[in-house]
């Protein structure tokens, strides 16, 4: 019986078609300068040709250019995949590659014997029992020295009190912490590189485009190693941040976005391309009611000199100002609360360390009716404290260039300044604009 059982294509051929064609073929010559082909030779010489043109535009297509703007020709890997003809061994490949140096990292901090998180009250700190408060992924970027260096997030490792890393073979290895910036959302731990062979490898995320498919690798919900696959909807996103997580608006984050699933437990992993290289770190996610598969990547460009920084000094050099702030805008709001009063406001510096202030704004702020915006000093240290700079100050110009909030405050410092500039702030206070110089020193290692 045939396998398409139809008028159009069968695999029967009747006895008297056989004789006729080898009549026909018997009636060629072979022997002169005018050859003929048979229909069934042609058919077959076609079919052949196609298929190898097919082949060929195949592996041009997904390996010879590097695959939809990866950047750089194709790897052996991806050679081996065209060859095959099959599409999805390219994201195979590709994934093998990278996953031995994909990990887990567990955050682990003390919790008390009572009932609840904390210490039970009159219990004495460090008293409690180390648990896993939180779970997370990351990607080994670099050997040296006999360490193995990783990166993650830094909102996966913040406030442990102890940090470990399960490897793709299950073992579990204590890790140190390398270095954390906050304003990156960055960290690179540390562990032993005994047996560890493989190290991702970097791609280059300025060669994405939309519509590229990648892979986001790393362990969700604590579940264990995970593969997800989209496509690159944004190449290039600003994101707004609130570093301390109180509401305030205090940072801009430029970010990959994509439709690959990125839960919770993927923060830190890679992102990664049809070639296997790393383009970007799965950061975060919306989860608003009916959202679904919107994640955030941090450019792997974007990422590198931060963590080369990690890793050479444990810190992020940046300009330090020394202020912790408030918003004006903020103010004006809290103004309207019946218990402002009574509040303690949280502030933050300008160079995004995150700490409180010892107390709130006041309600002595005097300013000309025309100013609406502006940056209130809740406490001066370090360099502003020696030029001058007071509680409830209100910061609105840096240089030439007007500030009307932290974040741009932010933006204007780590942007246009370096370490040991010299920083004309002007500012209101009491109703009276005055001006001082600030000469910006390093900004000191996060705790």
């Amino acid at each position: 019986m045939s396998i398409f059982d139809d008028d159009f294509y069968s695999t029967k051929v009747s006895r008297r078609a056989v004789r006729d064609s080898q009549r026909r073929d018997n009636r060629m010559s072979f022997g002169g300068g005018d050859r003929k082909w048979s229909s069934l030779r042609i058919a077959f010489i076609s079919s052949f040709t196609s298929a190898i043109a097919a082949t060929v535009l195949f592996g041009i297509f997904t390996g010879g250019f590097g695959g939809f703007g990866s950047g750089g020709g194709g790897s052996s890997a991806t050679a081996e995949a065209a060859l095959t003809g099959d599409p999805s061994e390219r994201t195979i490949v590709a994934t093998a590659k990278v996953k031995p140096a994909v990990v887990s990292v567990i955050n682990e901090q003390t919790f008390g014997f009572g009932l609840g998180d904390g210490l039970p009250e009159g219990e004495e700190e460090g008293s409690g029992v180390l648990r896993e408060a939180g779970v997370g992924s990351g990607f080994i970027i670099e050997k040296k020295d006999g360490k193995a260096f990783i990166v993650t997030n830094y909102h996966v490792v913040t406030g442990a009190e102890r940090v470990k890393i399960v490897l793709t073979t299950g073992e579990v290895r204590e890790a140190s912490v390398v270095g954390l910036d906050q304003i990156t959302d960055l960290a690179v731990l540390a562990i032993d590189d005994k047996g560890i062979e493989t190290v991702a490898e970097v791609g280059d995320s300025s060669t994405l485009r939309a519509a590229e498919f990648v892979m986001a690798i790393g362990n969700p919900l604590g579940m264990g190693e995970s593969i997800t696959m989209g496509v690159v909807s944004v190449i290039k996103e600003v994101v707004p941040v609130s570093l301390n997580q109180n509401g305030v608006i205090d940072w801009e984050q430029e970010v990959i976005r994509v439709d690959a699933a990125i839960n919770q437990g993927n923060s830190g992993g890679p992102l990664i391309d049809l070639n296997g290289r790393v383009v970007g770190i799965n950061s975060m996610k919306i989860a608003d009611f009916g959202v679904e598969s919107i994640g955030y990547a941090i450019p792997i460009n974007n990422a590198m000199p931060i963590v080369e920084s990690l890793i050479e000094k444990g810190h992020v050099s940046r300009p330090y100002l020394g202020v912790y702030t408030m918003d004006l805008e903020q103010y004006w709001e809290q103004q309207d609360m019946e218990d402002f009063l009574g509040e303690e406001a949280e502030g933050s510096d300008g160079e995004g360390t995150g700490e409180e202030a010892d107390g709130a704004a006041s309600e002595d702020i005097v300013l000309p009716d025309e100013v609406l915006s502006g940056i209130i000093v809740l406490e001066a240290v370090g360099p502003a404290l020696e030029a001058g700079l007071q509680f409830n100050d209100v910061i609105v110009k840096l240089d030439d260039h007007k500030v009307g909030s932290t974040k741009e405050l932010r933006k204007y410092l780590y942007g246009s300044k370096e370490i040991g500039d010299e920083l004309e702030v002007t500012f209101y206070r009491d109703g009276e604009l005055k001006t001082v110089k600030v000469k910006l020193a390093e900004s000191e290692k996060e705790e």
